[in-house]
């Protein structure tokens, strides 16, 4: 605390000689002018004083006969008067300084951690839909919305976490491992149903039963009936009878069941044997680039002498200390030219090119459970262009739980005598 102290006064390293040095020190300790840092070099003496008391120690050099010259000075009046000459650099750094202030108020990148079913893409995007994005204000951030908002929508979150250091948001989420979710990392059943409620089990699409078994609820087909979308194959009303065989009310049940179908597709892919293809010349140009915010800007002369070009490049975000991002952006591209030569297919190439879209076919089928139990592929082909033509026999589980559609039996009032 006492060096702040003597830094913010200011002092100097002084050099005593003369014939009565230990007197002008017993002199100092009399008039309160502290000394410190004394150092005996033989013929002369090294100490450091305050800017206070060597203008206070004038009249004790004349007093004993001894002399005093200032070797260094320290402290913030030799500072600031220094930075007084230098207006330029002392502009620059308050204006430095009042750039940090005001950009340290806003969030410039965004960090996302633990995140392994969703991609930091669907994550970054739905933070904008709700409003949080680089260069918004802390002030207007919401931290337990997000959290809340995070958790509510999607159902593989089961933990979040979100905090501010320094310019950075870190969102640090946990996942459940959990069935069926598509790309957006939320469920697949949009519908949320009470299981009390009957339900049934409707066809995605019309083909033939070519297998049920019936766990829960009534099935309303066999193997071998054609059915078209929407029809109801389990009903989740249990009819319960009276004595005559007349319904006298429904059981209502979640209907269970394990139903496939069966229906034919065709599928027809063509592919031109001509193509266009990139060849690049060899010439080349770097560009050095700045960005601010969402700017950027080029630091060339002129402007590109190509005709038809590829840009590639890597830009860094300014970082002060660890978690302290600035808006300021730097980096280089470089520029390749190019031209567009037209080529043409040999034949091996395009049937390799047909066998691997039968493949892409192949694998979107198993992905969502179709089998392919009967298939028949012809490839066409002609100067210009290859088809390939596909007519097969599928089957899957097309069914979805939907709520009953089977109401209530009416109830016959007795009239009242």
């Amino acid at each position: 605390m006492l060096h702040w102290i003597q830094y913010i006064r200011g002092y100097v390293t002084i050099k005593v000689w003369g014939y009565s040095t230990e007197r002008l020190l017993n002199l100092c300790g009399n008039h309160d002018i502290l000394v410190w840092d004394i150092v005996n070099h033989g013929d002369y003496d090294t100490m450091n004083i305050s800017v206070q008391g060597f203008f206070a120690l004038k009249p004790l050099l004349r007093k004993t006969g001894t002399k005093a010259s200032v070797l260094k000075r320290y402290g913030l009046p030799f500072f600031a008067s220094k930075m007084g000459r230098r207006k330029i650099f002392v502009a620059g750094f308050i204006c430095c300084m009042l750039f940090w202030m005001l950009t340290a108020g806003f969030i410039w990148n965004i960090k996302i951690e633990g995140n392994y079913v969703l991609t930091e893409d669907v994550l970054i995007d739905y933070l904008e839909e709700k409003g949080v994005h680089v260069a918004m204000k802390k002030s207007r951030l919401q931290i337990e919305e997000v959290e809340k908002a995070l958790r509510e929508d999607y159902d593989v979150i089961t933990w979040t976490s979100v905090q501010v250091k320094g310019t950075t948001l870190v969102i640090y989420i946990k996942e459940n491992e959990m069935p069926d979710y598509d790309q957006t990392g939320q469920s697949d059943d949009t519908e949320n149903y009470e299981q009390t409620d009957g339900m049934d089990l409707i066809a995605t699409k019309s083909g033939t039963v070519s297998y049920i078994i019936t766990r829960s609820g009534v099935p309303q087909v066999t193997v071998g009936d054609t059915v078209e979308k929407g029809d109801v194959l389990v009903s989740g009303a249990v009819p319960v009878y009276n004595e005559d065989t007349t319904i006298r009310k429904y059981q209502y049940v979640v209907s269970d069941a394990d139903i496939m179908l069966r229906y034919t597709e065709s599928v027809a892919v063509k592919k031109d044997i001509l193509y266009e293809e990139k060849m690049y010349t060899g010439r080349q140009k770097k560009v050095a680039m700045f960005g601010f915010k969402d700017r950027e800007w080029d630091l060339r002369l002129g402007g590109i002498p190509y005709k038809e070009y590829d840009v590639s490049g890597e830009k860094k975000q300014v970082k002060l200390l660890d978690r302290l991002y600035l808006p300021i952006y730097y980096g280089g591209k470089t520029v390749q030219e190019y031209e567009m030569i037209r080529q043409k297919y040999t034949e091996e190439e395009m049937e390799a090119i047909m066998q691997e879209e039968w493949n892409k076919i192949i694998l979107s089928l198993e992905e969502k459970g179709v089998q392919i139990t009967k298939k028949n592929v012809t490839i066409k082909k002609n100067e210009k262009n290859w088809v390939l033509n596909a007519h097969m026999q599928l089957e899957e589980s097309a069914v979805k739980l939907v709520p009953t559609r089977t109401e209530p039996v009416a109830v016959e009032e007795i009239p009242e005598e």
